[in-house]
């Protein structure tokens, strides 16, 4: 038994000295083609799942549609998730040119829920809807839609994305 033991122990470390030897791979970059929507669209607290779908329409190539032609100007392209959606209007170079973003269920973001909470404290949040509109020459406007009940009163009021009334 002692020498089984041994033995296994011998062999377990002499299988380690016959281990792969490191191949040394080509550095990987990637690169968006619509890096100003990436970085004007981006915003911390958003779900995994929403970051992807912008990204998807950020990497998305017109030229894979069935109706692309070249004496085409503009192209509307719908992403769709359960959480919400993208309307994206590209080019026939395939630059985002616009989008319209809707998205519903999102947890606020702390600037905006403290904002909130401070303006309206005995009121409760039923319902919130955030909106992104791109423009290619702007800045992204980011906007939060939220629904306040208190007892049988219901009021809606408008939100940027630092907690700013509108």
């Amino acid at each position: 038994m002692k020498r089984i033991i041994i033995g296994l122990f011998i062999f377990g470390l002499t299988t380690q000295g016959f281990a792969q030897n490191p191949i040394p791979l080509e550095e990987v970059v990637l690169v968006y083609t619509n890096y100003k929507y990436l970085n004007s669209t981006d915003a911390e607290d958003l779900p995994v799942a929403i970051d992807e779908l912008q990204i998807k329409a950020a990497n998305f190539d017109i030229k894979t549609l069935d109706i692309y032609q070249d004496e085409y100007d503009l192209y509307d392209v719908y992403f769709i998730i359960p959480e919400g959606r993208i309307l994206a209007t590209y080019d026939n170079e395939g630059n985002i040119l616009r989008t319209a973003e809707k998205y519903k269920g999102l947890a606020l973001p702390e600037p905006v829920l403290l904002s909130v909470l401070k303006r309206f404290p005995k009121w409760s949040i039923t319902k919130e809807v955030y909106l992104v509109n791109y423009r290619e020459s702007e800045d992204a406007k980011k906007m939060y839609k939220i629904t306040l009940e208190n007892g049988d009163k219901r009021i809606k009021i408008k939100v940027d994305d630092t907690g700013v009334f509108l």
